[in-house]
């Protein structure tokens, strides 16, 4: 169940089988159905987009892969340094895009300064913040909420619930970091006539961890269907630098270290995963309780979180909706 360790009875995976089936569909999908020469993947040093461009150098070749490093001013260094070693040992041709002048002149870092200091109005220049999910268990009943960090930068921290309409603010001028990254990966993919490749894994795919436009866009998810433990077990059968292997999965998104679980899914994605197989396979609370480090209580409640979650998040997987039907195009994807 650990990055380091083997992989729960329920989420085994023939590794060899896994990526040699992928591989064949990938390159299948790449310069068949979409008819393109090669593949464009951002990196973010994370596992799912080196896996990702693992497999795609697999299946197309390394001269015909593009790994692109997006920085700007609040990115973790370690995220680029990582994403270049991954690029540097698959061979393929990386390149860097600092996005940082783009995302000033579309407002994202000011809009969401302006709705921090609304909340902390002694917040400027050399403060840090994040945002992060927080719990409260009564009984049978789970409440979850967003609270927004900041830091000082004399590195006093202070945290508060956010209200709603900055919480939105907030994640809506941070999305334009995700949004632009996608773009720059559509202009690098357009000018080479090459696919773009998401990297988004079952967990994040089926709970809607993605911005819509943004690092939910792609032409080909090679991984979507995969638990993010089992990706880590791809990672390792792909011989991924051991220090990929072993980060911490985090959004680096906001300026403050986060990790996913502190945003958006409260678990360790360990839990989550067996949790969500568990749902996804038809076992009982108890089965899944025994499965995991959680009482029967808690995993009913965190149940009705996955299931609550897909709902609210359906919207983000919808295609654009045609009010009425275009017939001679939809005959283009008739099975």
């Amino acid at each position: 169940m650990s990055r380091s360790g083997g992989l729960h009875p329920w989420l085994r995976i023939d590794a060899a089988a896994t990526v040699a089936t992928l591989c064949a569909k990938l390159r299948e999908a790449v310069h068949g159905a979409l008819r393109r020469k090669g593949a464009v993947i951002g990196l973010s040093g994370g596992i799912d987009s080196s896996v990702s461009a693992a497999l795609a150098v697999r299946a197309l070749g390394p001269d015909r892969v593009l790994a692109l490093l997006l920085p700007e001013r609040e990115s973790s260094p370690r995220s680029r340094e990582l994403g270049a070693m991954v690029a540097g040992q698959l061979g393929a041709a990386c390149f860097t895009e600092d996005l940082t002048a783009a995302l000033e002149a579309v407002g994202c870092y000011r809009r969401r300064d302006e709705a921090i200091r609304a909340v902390f109005p002694d917040y400027g220049p050399g403060w840090r913040s994040t945002i992060a999910a927080a719990e409260k268990t009564t009984g049978a009943e789970r409440f979850t909420w967003f609270k927004l960090v900041v830091e000082s930068p004399a590195g006093e921290r202070r945290e508060q619930r956010v209200p709603l309409r900055e919480y939105l603010e907030i994640v809506a001028a941070t999305s334009f970091k995700q949004r632009l990254r996608k773009a720059t990966e559509y202009f690098h993919a357009d000018r080479l006539h090459y696919a773009v490749v998401g990297t988004p894994n079952r967990l994040e795919y089926d709970q809607g961890f993605f911005v819509k436009n943004g690092d939910g866009a792609a032409d080909v998810k090679p991984i979507a269907h995969l638990y993010k433990s089992q990706v880590y077990e791809l990672g390792r059968f792909l011989g991924l630098p051991e220090p990929v292997l072993s980060a911490r999965p985090t959004t680096d998104t906001y300026s403050l270290e986060q990790g996913q679980d502190e945003f958006y899914f409260v678990l360790p994605y360990e839990t989550m995963d067996l949790v969500l197989f568990g749902l996804n396979d038809g076992r009982t609370a108890e089965a899944i309780a025994s499965a995991t480090d959680l009482g029967v209580e808690r995993v009913r409640i965190v149940l009705r979180d996955i299931l609550d979650r897909r709902r609210a998040t359906a919207p983000l997987h919808r295609m654009p909706m045609l009010l009425e039907p275009v017939p001679e195009i939809e005959a283009n994807f008739a099975p």
